[in-house]
């Protein structure tokens, strides 16, 4: 069996999009899992997108029968990576040798951090990263709602982030929430506001800036990213009118649905999420190094 190697950055190619999309769908076909998620295959043709793949063709098919997405999806040379080899493939030494090239890239590019990230039932690649080195840090949940018109709390105002008014009210909502530093938070603002299809929202309580939540359009879909409630003001609606907003949001836009992450670990952000409607559609576990 001879399999060509080679790393290509993102965002790829149409063509080789649709090759690792080919791949998961065969997987899933396969295995009756959903590799799209912990590959992050959405994002990797994306014009913002940042990180590489390592692609493993059959060099007689010429078909990809094997891959490692990498994506640095904060911009700090932090990666997430995933691995998906053909089932008819397993156990060649492919799963090495993809390994052993995204070792050299990681030094190549002098990252700084890494997570690996599994659908929670994948338990063939579990075993590997496990041989060698990694443990379970997190997990991480996907949740989904329907788009729908929502009636709001009209004590909540919603609108469109303005930065000459609320960059500073959000930096220290998202510094008094999360601990994030003030350089963090306004390298998160640029990205959302530059990358296409995101708006950030901000909610005001008689007429202070009390919460923000990012939407992200992703083809017939609305992701909601970076929700933040002042702690002064949590237990007032506040993340459950932002919510209603995203959901309004999407239905007025023609989206079908509303996805967001969740850590497994947060209870209290969970039980929001739920009382909002959203339902559990997917888990992620992500391991460390060492």
């Amino acid at each position: 069996m001879n399999i060509a190697f080679m790393t290509a950055s993102l965002p790829i190619d149409e063509e080789t999009f649709q090759e690792i999309k080919s791949l998961s769908g065969f997987g899933m076909e396969i295995d009756h899992l959903d590799y799209s998620y912990a590959l992050n295959l959405s994002v990797l043709n994306k014009p913002f997108s940042k990180g590489f793949c390592i692609l493993a063709y059959d060099e007689v098919t010429n078909h990809l029968v094997g891959v490692i997405t990498a994506v640095d999806k904060i911009g700090l040379d932090t990666y997430e990576w995933s691995m998906l080899v053909d089932p008819m493939y397993r156990k060649t030494g492919i799963e090495d040798a993809l390994l052993s090239l995204l070792s050299k890239a990681f030094k190549d590019r002098q990252a700084v951090g890494e997570l690996v990230a599994l659908n929670e039932k994948d338990l063939y690649a579990r075993k590997i990263i496990e041989n060698y080195g990694y443990t379970y840090s997190f997990s991480e949940a996907t949740f989904e709602a329907a788009a729908e018109e929502t009636e709001m709390n009209h004590s909540v105002h919603i609108r469109p982030y303005n930065e000459s008014t609320d960059l500073e009210p959000l930096i220290e909502i998202f510094r008094e929430t999360f601990g994030d530093l003030r350089d963090e938070t306004v390298e998160l603002i640029e990205m959302n506001t530059s990358v296409p299809g995101r708006v950030i929202w901000v909610a005001e309580l008689d007429g202070e800036v009390v919460g923000t939540l990012t939407t992200a359009k992703d083809g017939m879909s609305q992701w909601i990213t970076s929700l933040a409630v002042h702690p002064r003001h949590q237990r007032k609606g506040v993340a459950t009118a932002l919510l209603g907003w995203a959901k309004d949001f999407a239905y007025q836009s023609g989206e079908q649905q509303v996805l967001l992450e969740v850590e497994m670990e947060n209870e209290e952000a969970l039980s929001v999420y739920l009382k909002a409607g959203f339902q559990k559609r997917l888990q992620i576990d992500f391991y460390a190094y060492g």
